[in-house]
């Protein structure tokens, strides 16, 4: 769906839809598994930077919801997650603030999303707001035992023949180092007298 700054001039635009996997692209980072219902309200704002100066902002104000599948971070078995969020949105074309002069910018403009060609297109809004929401980093079971380093096999459902075997020589010069700390810590400090 996609939202032309021309239509919302005329009137603003309520949206209520169900978006079938596929619709969205999430890339690797997430597989919609369902549909993705989202609904909510589009409409311009004008802004008045000047007595000539009007830009016409798009607010985007709604929720989403849907059903996800991510890879578990240790052993990349898929892991399912029910996503739901609300979202106020404020877009701006992008010609809007190409100044040539460095400003800072204030707490409220880091929000400000950016769109081009006098539309914005609610799937990229929606594949943004998802990738947001989802959890930096998902397990399938606190206790998750992962894959192993040397065979790939997942430790969770079958336990490797692996020797843990030598470990990289790059180490090695560490390999004392706590034995070392911990006499130290034990041992009496020599005072001088």
């Amino acid at each position: 769906m996609e939202f032309k700054v021309s239509e919302l001039e005329r009137e603003p635009i309520d949206f209520d839809l169900e978006l079938a996997p596929g619709e969205v692209d999430f890339t690797q980072e997430a597989e919609q598994r369902g549909p993705l219902a989202a609904s909510g309200h589009a409409e311009v704002l004008h802004e008045h930077r000047g007595p000539r100066d009007i830009v016409a902002d798009i607010r985007l104000k709604g929720s989403f919801s849907g059903n996800f599948q991510v890879p578990c971070a240790r052993c990349v078995e898929p892991v399912e997650i029910p996503l739901a969020a609300d979202f106020d949105l404020i877009f701006r074309p992008v010609a809007a603030d190409s100044e040539a002069t460095e400003r800072s910018i204030t707490a409220p403009e880091t929000e400000i999303g950016y769109y081009q060609e006098d539309s914005l297109a609610l799937e990229d809004v929606l594949r943004e707001q998802v990738l947001l929401s989802l959890p930096v980093r998902t397990l399938c079971k606190p206790d998750c035992k992962g894959l192993c380093p040397r065979c790939g096999e997942n430790r969770n459902s079958q336990a490797c023949n692996c020797d843990e075997g030598p470990s990289d020589p790059r180490w090695q010069a560490l390999a004392g180092l706590r034995g070392r700390i911990e006499s130290k810590e034990i041992s009496p400090q020599r005072t001088s007298g």
